[in-house]
């Protein structure tokens, strides 16, 4: 039965190596047998999904604007503004400036020409506080410190797109992206919010980015292979993309009434945080499937798996205990996506449901046939490192 407070989805905008929209999305990621965009080459031994070429000025019209943020924040910016567009928000100032944000992000990119300076010059000298002092007040810009630096993301989205109602931003890897749908999610079915852009952005093509996973030795070496095969292999299995993924969540009542189209409506979302050192992560996986309360008989699942041995690994074993479930690992063809990968997941899962079809396998070779139209997708984030969240969405 439907509710006034249904959380529903009205506006999708995503941006990765396989272009931008949903529409560009849909068409690519529904051809059997797609080959993935990537760049062995820039971060060798690590392979990348790089972005596709972007007109920025489409959705940051001021240059200024453009010129002050970094890639992972104009991504941000511009897969908002898709989203915006995309739910006929975009230029509605009333709308606009009552709609609430949630977002999803990182602690943005370091200098590295600043960082090499400073080891350059800590080389030659001994007085390294001194040193450090120099550079802090000669080099960087010391306005923020760097737990802010994650809330310019949404205060850009706020500044170009003039969304000015309430915001908070969530940082920790997939854990953020599923707590930012989570929580935007529940604000809309309490009556807190009436409508909310929800989304993350991630921009992988920075030394700094790909150090982050590799200091714990998650990323992949060698040959790239899908997803589910990278077990065993030489490195981590992390592959990473740079992409955007932004969400209009309304409430049913709200859509309705502006008389807008709706994708999908978001049923129950679900997190957790495994400890996963005592092998607590198989659990938990099979503790949220069935707190989503899955419907019965076949049904698709949109996997935000990373390819990372153990958590990836333990997520395919729970598929297998639910033969049911044919899943679909996106990264194969987009790259892992950190802070955006669970909005991503939960994009695609309502382009299925709303064109009322299944993607074919991303990997043929491990991934199950799916005959049936998919009224209702499951979306997964099971993280590379920390975190653990899926939830359902359905036939609006």
């Amino acid at each position: 039965m439907s509710s006034p407070h249904d959380v529903v989805i009205t506006g999708i905008g995503l941006v990765s190596s396989l272009g931008e929209g949903p529409d560009a999305h849909w068409q690519k990621l529904a051809q059997p047998g797609l080959e993935p965009v990537l760049d062995a080459g820039r971060f060798a031994p690590y392979t990348i999904h790089p972005l596709p070429e972007i007109d920025w000025n489409l959705q940051i019209a001021k240059r200024g604007d453009q010129r002050q943020m970094e890639t992972w924040q104009r991504l941000g910016t511009y897969a908002a503004g898709l989203a915006l567009d995309d739910a006929g928000i975009k230029g509605n100032d009333e709308l606009c400036a009552t709609m609430d944000m949630v977002v999803a992000a990182g602690g943005g990119e370091r200098d590295e020409a600043v960082d090499a300076a400073i080891l350059a010059a800590s080389e030659s000298r001994n007085d390294r506080d001194v040193l450090l002092n120099e550079k802090l007040t000669t080099e960087l810009r010391p306005t923020l410190f760097l737990a802010q630096l994650s809330n310019l993301l949404a205060g850009n989205i706020s500044i170009v797109h003039k969304v000015t109602g309430s915001s908070r931003t969530f940082m920790g890897e997939e854990g953020a992206g599923v707590a930012a749908v989570e929580t935007a999610a529940a604000r809309i079915r309490s009556g807190q919010s009436t409508h909310v852009l929800v989304g993350g952005a991630f921009q992988t093509e920075h030394s700094d980015m790909l150090l982050g996973y590799e200091l714990a030795g998650y990323l992949h070496r060698g040959a790239w292979k899908p997803v589910w095969q990278r077990q065993g292999g030489e490195g981590g299995g992390v592959v990473t993309g740079s992409g955007g993924a932004f969400l209009v969540l309304e409430q049913r009542e709200h859509a309705t009434s502006r008389g807008r189209k709706i994708y999908a409506e978001l049923g129950p979302i679900v997190s957790g945080r495994a400890r996963r050192r005592n092998g607590g992560l198989d659990a938990e996986i099979a503790t949220l499937l069935d707190q989503t309360a899955l419907p019965n008989g076949e049904l698709l699942a949109i996997s935000g798996a990373s390819g990372a041995h153990t958590a990836t690994a333990a997520e395919r074993a729970a598929f297998a205990a639910h033969p049911a479930i044919a899943a679909r690992a996106f990264s194969t063809l987009t790259g892992h996506m950190k802070e955006a990968q669970f909005p991503f997941a939960v994009a695609l899962a309502a382009l299925a449901v709303e064109r009322k079809a299944a993607y074919p396998a991303f990997d043929a070779t491990t991934e199950k046939p799916f005959a049936g139209i998919p009224t209702t997708v499951l979306a997964t984030a099971i993280g590379y490192h920390q975190f653990e969240g899926m939830g359902l969405i359905k036939a609006a």
